[in-house]
């Protein structure tokens, strides 16, 4: 790894558990010179898929209401050639609808997953139920690895910010 690449433990407080329920082991932010990036294991394929998105939203926002605020329900599809250009499209197509549709995801159910499809649905609250403090551009492919081994699923991914 170059000496500009930084790894930061971030531990799960109870924020973070209330808020974006099933992100059950902690993840590492990788610092990597103007961008950030994330590593998330997970024990299947659609857990890593939910831990990356839960640990992308959580990296973003945090909730600065004690109300509870109207949830919304957004379903998301995606495709793609080969599963790395799938894991992309997803975090990306999350950025965007956040985006778009002025939300922050909190939690995340998978409906279907195989190389090439996800089919999910994104459980949003207002953003302006949120402090937003790292506004993330996109998912990149810079140093992307999304590999399998006897523990489960293992990513890392660059944001750019």
């Amino acid at each position: 790894m170059e000496n500009s690449l930084r790894l930061r433990f971030h531990s799960l407080g109870s924020r973070s558990q209330r808020y974006l329920s099933g992100l059950v082991k902690n993840y590492e932010i990788i610092e990597h010179t103007a961008d950030i990036g994330i590593r998330v294991k997970g024990a299947s394929l659609d857990r890593i898929f939910k831990n990356a998105a839960l640990a992308l939203f959580d990296m973003m926002a945090d909730k600065h209401t004690s109300a509870r605020s109207r949830r919304r329900v957004i379903r998301i599809k995606q495709t793609a050639d080969t599963l790395e250009e799938l894991f992309i499209n997803w975090l990306n197509e999350l950025i965007s609808l956040s985006q778009t549709k002025e939300v922050i995801f909190t939690d995340f159910k998978i409906n279907a997953l195989d190389a090439r499809t996800i089919e999910a649905r994104g459980i949003a609250g207002d953003i302006a139920d949120y402090y937003v403090h790292t506004e993330v551009k996109a998912a990149t492919y810079h140093q992307l690895m999304l590999t399998k081994n006897r523990n489960g699923w293992q990513a890392e991914v660059i944001f750019d910010v």
